[in-house]
């Protein structure tokens, strides 16, 4: 059986760490970026004798996705400890929640090309990272440093269900969660920082089977891009062994993003390998009434419902509402100059373009821009009133958004009014047809082709400042048209 013969099956475990400043358990930093084992103490390192302390905000950041996912939150939680060996990993412990999560049962939905899809998500559960391994291949004999910086920091894993279908299901499904959570407050969406990185379970099953194939763990993806490569190579692996009379083993997985392959990294352990047991220095964990009211009214607009407003409110393509939407930042200001605009598409085309290729090619976020919604508006003003061109406007936007000055101040200073005077304007177009008596024949002639030269030149006297309507207003008068 060919590959097109197979259904791929797919679930996500999605590991996003908490926007909180300081660790789970101690009151550690969790600053990304400071020189190797600086924010530890003797709780991350796993001292004897030491006593966690749950950081409340934790708890807060998990209730707020759990509601925002439609997800029941447990009044009572147990603590687990999750047992294994490795380097980076310094209790030979990780304290999690294993058979009684905060959050269980709640839904994601995202767009396919058949239309919308839910995306069932079985359970969130908190526990704390692990350090990090350094392999540096240009030390000594190739050395493995480990930097614990990152262990104890608050991570959340949301667990879908094998609801997926392909690899860009996969990866709609992990942009979809990204945003909600970016905009919930909780997670800052890093996948390069890997604050946002995700385990995908990949098996694969003959058409119309309900029997899942045996799967396999894919672990640390830490972009869109290897997602999607990750389980289009490990579908086509298993269906490989498969139609060579093989049987696909359980186990974890590594990609690799030079060779472009999954390669074996261990047998995939059961939980009874972890030898997991209630963690004895943490009582159950208690979420409120009052808790999860709080939390409830705190939730924003989510990016869906938001882009759908959009849609409706503002009249925009969908395209349009979904690039505005994907950042919270990046909505809040276009409703705040959809005040001083009247016309919501003209104004996204100016998000999508000018100002989009600023903010790129500055590097500067939303939250330092210099100019106001009410400045953007009335520079949107004076090219609907022919005060100034389109590219001149991009100029002005280009100085307003480096030094925060008023568009009329800018638009003076640099003389790019235009030209609106019907008197001035005509004076010039007069001159121009009478300069170029012949043009003017081969145009009455039939020749359509010269009106551009005829526009051309008369821009080219006013050095670019003709008001373009009034320009060809009163050439095709003049011409006869």
């Amino acid at each position: 059986m060919p590959l097109s013969d197979f259904q791929t099956v797919i679930g996500l475990e999605v590991h996003a760490q908490l926007l909180t400043q300081s660790k789970i358990f101690c009151g550690c930093s969790t600053a990304f970026g400071a020189e190797p084992n600086h924010h530890t103490c003797p709780v991350c390192l796993g001292m004897p004798g030491v006593l966690p302390v749950l950081n409340q905000r934790v708890v807060e950041y998990a209730v707020r996705t759990g509601l925002a996912l439609g997800c029941t939150v447990k009044s009572t939680s147990v603590w687990s400890r999750k047992n294994y060996f490795y380097p980076d990993l310094p209790k030979g412990y990780q304290i999690t929640q294993y058979d009684q999560p905060i959050c269980e049962w709640g839904e994601l939905v995202i767009d396919t090309p058949s239309g919308e899809k839910t995306v069932r998500v079985r359970r969130i559960h908190l526990e704390e990272d692990a350090g990090k391994s350094v392999h540096d291949a240009s030390a000594s004999a190739g050395q493995s440093l480990v930097d614990l910086n990152r262990a104890g920091v608050p991570l959340m894993e949301i667990v879908s269900e094998p609801d997926l279908r392909d690899a860009d299901e996969a990866v709609e499904y992990l942009k979809a969660l990204r945003d909600v959570l970016v905009y919930l407050g909780v997670n800052d969406g890093n996948l390069e920082e890997g604050s946002f990185r995700c385990d995908a379970n990949v098996s694969v099953m003959p058409k119309g089977s309900t029997t899942y194939g045996q799967r396999c763990e894919l672990k640390n993806l830490n972009s869109f891009r290897f997602l999607k490569q990750a389980i289009e190579y490990e579908a086509a692996r298993q269906v490989d062994v498969l139609e060579s009379g093989g049987k696909v083993d359980q186990e974890t997985r590594l990609w690799d993003v030079n060779k472009g392959v999954t390669r074996s990294m261990r047998s995939k352990e059961d939980a009874h390998d972890y030898r997991y047991f209630p963690e004895p220095d943490l009582p159950p964990l208690l979420v409120s009434d009052a808790l999860r009211d709080s939390q409830r009214q705190s939730l924003p607009e989510l990016p869906r419902a938001k882009r759908t407003r959009f849609m409706g409110e503002y009249g925009l393509p969908a395209y349009d509402a979904r690039i505005l939407t994907a950042e919270r930042p990046l909505a809040d200001f276009f409703e705040a100059c959809a005040k001083h605009v009247p016309d919501a598409k003209k104004l996204s085309n100016w998000f999508l373009g000018e100002l989009s290729r600023l903010l790129k090619e500055e590097g500067t976020p939303l939250s330092a821009l210099r100019f106001t919604p009410a400045q953007l508006g009335e520079l949107l003003a004076t090219v609907e009133k022919g005060t100034v061109s389109a590219n001149a406007a991009k100029d002005v936007l280009g100085e307003m958004f480096r030094t925060g000055r008023a568009p009329a101040d800018i638009i003076a200073e640099k003389g790019l009014a235009q030209v609106s005077d019907v008197g001035a304007v005509e004076a010039v177009v007069d001159d121009i047809l009478a300069k170029n008596a012949g043009e003017v024949e081969k145009y009455k002639a039939g020749k359509k082709s010269v009106y551009g030269f005829f526009v051309g030149q008369v821009m080219k006297a006013m050095k670019g400042k003709g008001n373009p309507g009034l320009v060809n207003e009163l050439l095709k008068k003049k011409l006869g048209d």
